[in-house]
């Protein structure tokens, strides 16, 4: 029987190299994947439902499924993983020293809807108290790079968002005074560059970090993996073998960390960054599937839905209705 021809579009990591290399292959498919960064594949396939299967941002698709209006069905795999912590800067003479202080202030970002600024707002508010209406937003390119919004928005009044127009840029109004924070997915360059005039809000962040872990267990996922509605309908065994491929895959990869002599050949502190997030996370710090994940699944429902992009809260079971594992 000949294996069915699948799209997949997704980005070039560690742990979906053996896929593209032909070291993995889903069973019954025939994959024919398309390297893209995330933030074209998410476009193209929020827009254009462009690919059969593809990397998707985490909050768009959990808005999506609280809307109702989602073709989408997603399979619980976790191919982007990061605290956020470290991505708030503020500007040196803003007057923020503690999260508490952001209330009132002018906040940059280049995503209101990204999952990044989703969970970033979430540890804001049940961690400090300071709600997403509690600062004025300014939306657009962090140098140059303009990103649309990924999915339509439509904020509650309560919610203060401009965007830029053509020609500004965040960095060039924080620099002139005109922004006080940014909450960014990408490091600005006027802190590459180390400039006093920026800061991190949690300099300590590693520690914040595994102090929020250690509360909450939430270790926040970026991207899943989804299948179109009309493939899944036609081909519903297809969610299962795409789940096992990409684990899988993730199995080499980590395998592949744990390969001492490699790593005292060429990098030997990947040893110690190895053994600390085992005695953080545990063994399996790259846990695919619900129940390893749940607290982040159910993070994300809430977030969304506290931030006015989703009209409801969606639990785990709404968001991965296809039992894979």
């Amino acid at each position: 029987m000949t294996d069915l021809k699948l799209t997949l579009a997704c980005w070039d990591y560690d742990r979906t190299r053996p896929l593209m290399d032909g070291r993995v292959k889903p069973e019954g498919i025939d994959l024919d994947i398309k390297v893209l960064r995330p933030r074209q594949s998410f476009q193209r396939m929020l827009d254009n439902k462009e690919f059969q299967v593809s990397e998707l941002s985490l909050a768009s698709y959990t808005t999506l499924k609280a809307r109702g209006d989602c073709p989408f069905v997603a399979i619980p795999l976790a191919l982007s993983k990061i605290f956020r912590h470290s991505c708030i800067y503020v500007r040196a003479g803003a007057g923020i020293t503690k999260p508490e202080d952001l209330k009132g202030k002018r906040v940059g970002t280049s995503q209101w809807s990204s999952t990044g600024l989703c969970f970033m707002r979430g540890f804001l508010q049940h961690d400090y108290g300071v709600k997403a209406e509690d600062m004025h937003w300014f939306m657009g390119g962090l140098n140059s790079f303009v990103e649309p919004p990924l999915i339509p928005l439509n904020l509650p009044q309560a919610i203060k968002l401009d965007f830029l127009s053509a020609g500004q840029t965040l960095e060039k109004m924080f620099a002139a005074g005109e922004l006080d924070a940014l909450l960014s997915l990408y490091i600005p360059n006027l802190f590459l560059e180390g400039s006093p005039s920026i800061a991190r809000l949690f300099p300590n962040f590693k520690e914040v970090e595994r102090d929020y872990y250690r509360r909450t267990k939430i270790l926040p996922i970026m991207h899943t993996v989804v299948v179109r509605e009309d493939v899944h309908r036609e081909h519903p065994w297809v969610a299962r073998s795409i789940y096992k491929a990409f684990s899988d895959a993730k199995a080499i990869a980590v395998d592949g960390l744990y390969d001492t002599d490699a790593l005292r050949l060429a990098l030997p502190w990947l040893i110690d960054h190895v053994e600390e997030s085992w005695r953080v996370f545990g063994k399996d710090f790259w846990a695919y599937g619900v129940e390893a994940n749940r607290p982040t699944w159910e993070a994300i429902g809430r977030f969304v839905h506290e931030q006015g992009l989703a009209p409801r809260v969606v639990m785990p079971a709404d968001l991965f209705p296809v039992k894979v594992e």
